[in-house]
């Protein structure tokens, strides 16, 4: 902040609560630096106290980090900070909350990716009676699970209605979705701590020889998904590419043989896919993922966990009624009959991809045309 005759680096914001002074002893949330005030500034000049409701620009004595979304607080009675909390939920939209899929959490001036759980209960606000639900519907309200990408500082809200309030914003079309408070940090969250490890993933990358890279195919069943992603891997393999393939039968035989096929279950399907090619690419590796995974805000999750460019959607664009015609393992006849519920395409959605790295339409190219135009899409794949 520059101001005639006084140069300095201040942080500017509103005080939340309680009040301030030069001399008073702070801490920086979440980092846990500590300082001490040096002076407050205000439009009039400087100030001996700042008070809630004001703001003001506070220089510390020391040269500490303070970005969008810390907090400064008295070093005695700091607020907390976690990543998974018990929360309030009235759900304020349309389309019904889907358990597990990435939200945007805003709390105060804190935006972080977000999960619901399935939710413990439902209350019914005439009897204030718990019901048991999956999900809640347009106005509903419910108590629930949370868990955010990464840390954010907290206070109840019954302490602090500007560190416990929250609300939800859908990812894709950037809606409020829900609003909701937070009551406490559930205790699992203070146990667990990221072990930090010497080799890079970087490191394991240059030992391969190449860049990690998810190539993410996704297509309705019966598309070629599988034949391609296999076909792709197998050029791969003779070019000493280091490669793994995730398949979406195979996974569900062993990692994800709990999961059905309702729409949270396909969520945490794509979820738990998600997080293993991370840590797949994390050891250096090109994964190949073949998944219908039939909804955007989901295939966007596994993107926003990779760095940029690593992460490559490829459309096996098939239309309905061809991968119909082929039904290679006869699930659309299953689902015609309604002896299969929740099948894509039938009875259960599928999202297309808006603007994939790679399209490629098995109506007009053979799978070994395709695998050479995504090949040469992809190269050189250091």
């Amino acid at each position: 902040v520059n101001r005639p005759n006084l140069d300095f680096r201040g942080f500017s914001g509103l005080v939340s609560g309680g009040t301030i002074k030069p001399g008073d002893p702070v801490r920086i949330v979440p980092s846990g630096k500590n300082s001490s005030v040096k002076s407050i500034v205000a439009l009039g000049g400087t100030l001996d106290e700042a008070v809630a409701g004001e703001s003001v620009t506070i220089t510390l004595e020391d040269e500490v980090d303070c970005s969008r979304g810390d907090v400064i607080a008295t070093a005695d009675d700091p607020p907390e900070v976690s990543d998974q909390f018990e929360s309030t939920i009235v759900w304020m939209s349309d389309e019904a909350l889907k358990p597990g899929r990435g939200y945007w959490l805003k709390l105060g001036s804190q935006t972080v990716g977000a999960s619901v759980q399935e939710p413990k209960f439902e209350i019914n606000v005439n009897t204030m009676e718990r019901l048991a639900a999956k999900t809640l519907e347009l106005n509903a309200i419910g108590v629930a699970e949370i868990q955010t990408d990464k840390p954010v500082v907290f206070e109840p809200y019954a302490d602090s209605t500007e560190l416990g309030g929250f609300i939800l914003v859908d990812k894709i079309t950037n809606a409020t979705v829900a609003a909701g408070m937070l009551h406490f940090s559930l205790r699992r969250a203070a146990n667990v701590h990221w072990q930090q490890t010497t080799i890079t993933r970087e490191e394991h990358g240059i030992l391969k020889n190449q860049t990690p890279r998810v190539l993410w195919f996704t297509g309705l069943s019966g598309s070629g998904k599988s034949t391609i992603a296999n076909e792709v891997e197998k050029s791969l393999n003779l070019m000493n590419r280091h490669t793994f393939l995730l398949d979406g039968d195979n996974v569900r035989h062993g990692l994800n043989k709990d999961l059905g096929f309702t729409e949270a279950d396909r969520i945490e399907n794509i979820r738990r896919v998600g997080e293993v090619a991370k840590l797949m690419t994390d050891a250096g590796l090109i994964v190949l993922t073949a998944f219908i995974s039939p909804f955007r805000a989901e295939r966007k999750m596994v993107r926003d966990m990779l760095p940029d460019a690593e992460f490559i959607e490829i459309f096996v664009d098939t239309p309905l009624e061809v991968a119909e015609e082929r039904d290679v393992k006869g699930l659309y006849k299953k689902a015609r009959s309604g002896k299969l519920k929740n099948f894509t395409g039938i009875d259960s959605p599928y999202e297309p991809p808006e603007n994939p790295e790679i399209r490629v339409n098995t109506v007009e190219m053979t799978p070994a045309e395709a695998t050479d135009f995504i090949l040469s899409q992809i190269m050189p794949l250091k």
